[in-house]
């Protein structure tokens, strides 16, 4: 049986969403070699350069840490062919690993990927699976080749999605659950008891990244599609509409489906301290958060207190 220790592994990684992972294989104590992860970045107000999370982590333990600007530059690959590593364990990295660097750990390149897939292959499985409606999701380690995460499957996790969790909450879960699934797939590779699964691309789907104009509110839908759309693009980039010409952006969210407001689609109902009521497509969105542009996100009651919004007032005009 191999040994942790004995696995001498590279993490490639960037945003939050790895740390788990990284402080996971730390824990089980493999032999990092070294840490790669997306140049230092403008960051806040001030943009002053910023390091990636993964790295301050890297650092904190005396990992070496390198930055290229492209994995797939001849000079950094051959770095890497001299690091010798027998694993690099990918998560969020950022950057497409060309079939050169894919070809060197004996092990190969192995992927935490935040969806089961093969559903929602791509970089925003998250808010897509929120975004859809869908009740359950999870990660899904993945033996990485040269597609869009089209390599064979190792280990899955499932969870359910709450009715009113947003992507930025499930999005703290699944990156524990995939520490938890990628501890799990380096017991089986030591074990020898890994067994890659291949995919099948019948079930596949495509999660794109999210823009900012994905977040334009449709009253014409249902209140539950819109509710959907609101938690899945939150913390960014938000569902939004406008009011008398200036962008509203929508905060929390409840449907009230099947209830026929009686007015077009858009329109207010209703406006108190519980939310504002709008009517949509089928049902109405009882709207609890809104955000006008400069200011900050503000309860209904809050917002009501400076800005009324009497029955008839048209969104997204």
């Amino acid at each position: 049986m191999i040994k942790a220790a004995n696995i001498r592994t590279i993490f490639m990684g960037t945003p939050d969403f790895a740390l788990h992972t990284l402080q996971g294989l730390l824990d089980v104590g493999v032999d990092l070699c070294a840490v790669y992860t997306q140049p230092d970045r403008p960051r806040g107000r001030g943009k002053k350069l910023a390091p990636p999370p993964v790295k301050e982590l890297a650092e904190q333990h005396g990992i070496p840490v390198y930055q290229p600007l492209k994995l797939r530059d001849p000079a950094v690959v051959e770095e890497l062919k001299a690091l010798a590593p027998d694993l690099i364990v990918v998560v969020a990295y950022g950057q497409i690993l060309p079939k050169s660097v894919l070809d060197i750990p004996q092990y190969g390149c192995i992927n935490v990927h935040a969806s089961l897939l093969p559903r929602y292959r791509g970089a925003a499985p998250i808010n897509k699976a929120v975004v859809d409606g869908e009740q359950v999701t999870g990660v899904t380690t993945m033996l990485m080749d040269v597609g869009l995460d089209t390599g064979d499957m190792l280990v899955k996790r499932a969870t359910e999605i709450g009715a009113e969790e947003t992507a930025g909450e499930l999005h703290d879960r699944l990156a524990l659950l995939g520490r938890e699934a990628m501890e799990e797939t380096l017991q089986r590779l030591c074990a020898g008891t890994l067994r890659p699964e291949p995919q099948d691309d019948a079930l596949s789907s495509y999660a794109p990244m999210m823009k900012k104009g994905d977040g334009r509110i449709d009253w014409r839908q249902s209140a539950l599609a819109i509710h959907n759309l609101a938690r899945g693009l939150t913390p960014w980039p938000g569902a939004y509409t406008t009011l008398q010409g200036e962008t509203l952006k929508l905060g929390s969210t409840l449907p009230e489906d099947g209830v026929d407001a009686g007015a077009d689609a858009g329109a207010t109902v209703a406006a108190g301290p519980e939310g504002v009521r709008i009517a949509c497509g089928d049902g109405t969105l009882l709207v609890r958060e809104l955000q006008l542009p400069g200011k900050k996100r503000l309860s209904a009651a809050d917002f009501l207190r400076g800005r009324a919004l009497p029955p008839g007032t048209i969104l997204g005009e």
